[in-house]
């Protein structure tokens, strides 16, 4: 009677832990599903836009590679890109290196800008004083430390 009994209860419980172990594996399947749309997923998208756009690079474009430089787009192959830092200068760089499409006129704007700081600046200078540089009154000190200080061959002496 109590051999039945045993039985009875292995067949109970093992149907209950299968159902146990079933739900304990729903919250890491939920965890993953959430990490899939809130991680990957957008990060594909972005790669993907990404590519879209180095692929969709013409003559004329303004860019910024990884490095940070600025330039406009000479001509575009497979898989290089020439490219004009400066009046006169190109480079040639890869396509995947390619960072940012510009709007149209941003390099211009940049390079008014930097004429703007750069006159503002000579302005400036050109209307301090020199009492406002703190250089004379570095070497005063530098000069006063290292006279006060005993040198090796004064106390090889004593």
């Amino acid at each position: 009677m109590l051999i039945t009994e045993a039985f009875a209860q292995t067949a109970n419980g093992a149907a209950q832990t299968s159902d146990p172990t079933l739900m304990s594996f729903l919250p890491m399947i939920g965890i993953l599903v959430i990490f899939y749309f809130l991680l990957i997923r957008p990060q594909t998208k972005r790669a993907k836009e990404q590519k879209e756009m180095q692929n969709g690079l013409q003559k004329g474009d303004e860019i910024v590679i990884s490095g940070g430089e600025l330039g406009r787009v000479v001509s575009a192959g497979d898989s290089y890109i020439t490219m004009e830092i400066a009046t006169g200068v190109e480079i040639i760089v890869l396509k995947s290196s390619v960072q940012t499409l510009l709007p149209k006129g941003t390099l211009k704007s940049v390079e008014t800008g930097k004429s703007n700081r750069a006159l503002k600046n000579s302005r400036q200078k050109a209307g301090e004083s020199r009492q406002d540089e703190p250089e004379d009154n570095v070497t005063e000190t530098s000069e006063v430390e290292s006279s006060s200080a005993p040198s090796k061959q004064d106390s090889e002496k004593n």
